[in-house]
């Protein structure tokens, strides 16, 4: 399955200032059955978004209606627990192409980056001016560059690097899984079967 490509973003951002943040809580265990990509990001943080009679709960950000964008900025260790892939495939499916924190755990980011979703690690003083930003104002954007590796808070204009693997860029940057970068490469392959 192919993915939205993408270079560079410039969205605002949701902030979710919880530190631990398990897969568990990402999307919960009752909601694995399916096996197709879709419809998870509508059990997104289902515990945390919603009272037990389904009706939402006001003060978790995801409800908040001052608060939009394609990222997601967690708090520390985002990603721990189980290793179900379906973590990154209901905040993709929710719509967020970016996730921000100080630390992922290493199966999280993996599946992220196997999914279309960029984890962006910074440093935690840079989280807290992340954050710091979307509190002075939810509007504010952010921008995401892939080839440069780079992610810019707009209003201030401060920026860090980011770390991702060459492979990983190229897939994200033209919206390849590991089955359609095979598939683009197959000329080259034959090409190397002859040789």
């Amino acid at each position: 399955m192919a993915y939205d490509k993408f270079n560079k973003i410039t969205s605002s951002a949701v902030p979710l200032p919880i530190e631990n943040v398990d897969t568990d809580q990402i999307i919960p265990a009752r909601f694995l059955k399916a096996v197709e990509r879709k419809g998870f990001g509508d059990n997104l943080f289902r515990d945390w978004r919603y009272e037990k009679d389904g009706s939402p709960k006001a003060d978790f950000p995801l409800n908040d209606p001052t608060y939009s964008g394609k990222i997601l900025v967690g708090g520390k260790n985002f990603g721990s627990g189980s290793s179900r892939e379906h973590a990154a495939w209901a905040i993709y499916d929710y719509g967020f192409r970016v996730v921000v924190s100080s630390f992922f755990a290493d199966i999280f980011k993996g599946n992220a980056l196997n999914n279309g979703l960029l984890p962006v690690v910074v440093s935690p003083e840079f989280l807290q001016k992340i954050f710091a930003a979307i509190e002075k104002d939810a509007n504010t954007t952010f921008d995401v560059d892939i080839e440069k590796q780079t992610f810019t808070i707009s209003a201030t204009g401060e920026t860090t690097d980011f770390e991702i693997n060459p492979y990983k860029k190229h897939c994200l940057q033209n919206g390849l899984d590991d089955i359609d970068y095979l598939v683009e490469m197959k000329e080259k392959i034959a090409e190397f079967e002859v040789a």
